[in-house]
């Protein structure tokens, strides 16, 4: 345990993925003897304190007042499923097209939130007095950088949001050599994204922060964390400063597999696939129903990860399943993984070795299914465009390959070794404290 005990205030985006990495990352530095409070959404309350964390919590729109004295209790991140329920329509079309429909009015909606929650974090911030904050988001919040303490930045989606001219452009789901394609598409992000991020900057520095990066909605830290493999990263096109520091996996513990689990499932008789489209994914109920039709008829037992809207499909019979799964451990237990190529899963399947079949819908899952295709570590396939035929063929010809199987298993046993969520908490912890200064040292000198 650290003689300097010191606070860290997270502040994750409100989704699973981000969330659960930064639970991660906080429970080595609570196990440090480090202070920790989540400055998360409301709709996380008391969530986080059963985990051993202080809550001092944000709203980012105007609280819905109860009725008759009831009260109002939304599930974790209700409201970016509820928004991707409403939206689902958009994914069929192409990434450059949900650029106007998809694309920007997520952002907007995300500077709406961070607009009305700035004074939030500065109360927060008065009352918790942070040495250190991080924040695991895709856009800044102005108190968190002007705060007066070092800022830890985490990217926990693909890294392609840290830009750069030899790499495809973010939630473009382009090819690493089509450059013709990524002029286009960053063409079509200027037109579409400049007059938001004009106005956002402008009022960020209002706040006192410093002006944002051209076309980023986020600024860089004292440290930057991101959340990706060494066998997917873009280094040998887009070098990073010494500031930026890999973290190849970042899984956390969670509860034992469930008792319920068939015996059939796990003896070996049957290949095993796991199916996730994650928290947000899984709200488009017919791409469920096609996936898990299309999976009943082969000769496979499949974990289904249903969703939030589990009570309106049904699973075959050579399927189980529920709403919520401990995901980190049933990952180890299957041959391969179908995936929205959402970040935690697709980084979370590579950490445990597996191959992927990716399904991918919208922001960045388009360029996490595209480089597991290109880098060889599974098929990324066409969401709305897939025949039954062809996932089949996928999930067999996947499941025969021994070369790809052994490739990915060599991968996960270098990952795990790689230690992420330990290596970001030790980062973390030692942003701020003095170059050859120990914890112990340091906490003197702070008397």
């Amino acid at each position: 345990m650290s003689d300097a005990r010191r606070t860290f205030l997270f502040m994750p985006e409100s989704a699973y993925g981000p969330t659960n990495n930064c639970i991660g990352i906080a429970n080595e530095l609570v196990k440090q003897g480090h202070r920790v409070v989540f400055a998360a959404e409301r709709s996380w309350q008391g969530k986080l304190t059963a985990l051993g964390f202080e809550e001092d919590l944000v709203d980012l729109a105007p609280v819905e007042e109860p009725a008759d004295g009831e009260e109002v209790e939304q599930d974790a991140g209700q409201f970016w499923k509820d928004y991707i329920k409403e939206v689902a329509p958009e994914f069929r079309k192409t990434t450059a097209e949900q650029l106007e429909t998809v694309t920007l009015p997520i952002w907007e909606e995300l500077v709406t939130g961070a607009k009305f929650c700035e004074p939030q974090l500065q109360d927060i911030i008065a009352r918790v007095r942070p040495d250190v904050i991080i924040e695991d988001n895709v856009l800044t919040f102005p108190a968190l950088v002007t705060a007066g303490v070092p800022f830890v930045r985490i990217v926990s989606c693909n890294p392609l949001e840290i830009p750069g001219e030899e790499i495809a452009p973010v939630f473009s789901g382009l090819g690493k050599d089509d450059r013709a394609g990524w002029a286009a598409f960053r063409a079509e992000y200027e037109r579409t994204h400049r007059p938001l991020w004009e106005s956002f900057d402008a009022w960020v520095q209002e706040q006192g922060a410093p002006p944002l990066p051209d076309l980023e909605f986020i600024h860089r830290g004292d440290a930057n964390l991101y959340v990706f493999p060494e066998e997917l990263d873009y280094t040998d096109r887009r070098p990073l400063d010494e500031t930026w520091h890999r973290l190849d996996s970042s899984v956390r513990e969670t509860e034992a597999a469930p008792e319920d689990l068939p015996a059939a499932f796990t003896d070996g008789s049957r290949p095993l696939v796991y199916f996730s489209l994650g928290s947000l994914g899984s709200a488009d109920v017919d791409l469920m129903k096609r996936v898990i039709a299309a999976l009943a008829e082969l000769p496979v037992n499949v974990i289904v990860s249903k969703g939030p809207l589990h009570d309106e499909f049904e699973l075959a019979d050579n399927m189980w399943g529920a709403e919520f799964l401990p995901q980190t451990r049933l990952l180890p237990l299957a041959d391969l993984v179908i995936t929205h190529g959402g970040n935690n899963t697709t980084t979370e399947a590579m950490h445990f070795g597996k191959p992927m079949i990716l399904l991918p819908l919208f922001w960045d899952q388009y360029d996490n299914a595209q480089r597991v295709d290109e880098q060889g570590y599974g098929r990324r396939l066409d969401t709305y465009g897939f025949t039954a035929g062809e996932l089949g063929a996928a999930v067999q010809g996947i499941l025969a390959d021994d070369g790809l199987r052994s490739r990915c298993a060599a991968a996960g046993e270098a990952i795990r070794a790689r230690h992420g969520v330990a290596t970001a908490a030790r980062i973390i912890a030692e942003v701020g404290v003095p170059v050859g200064v120990g914890a112990g040292a340091a906490a003197a000198e702070g008397e």
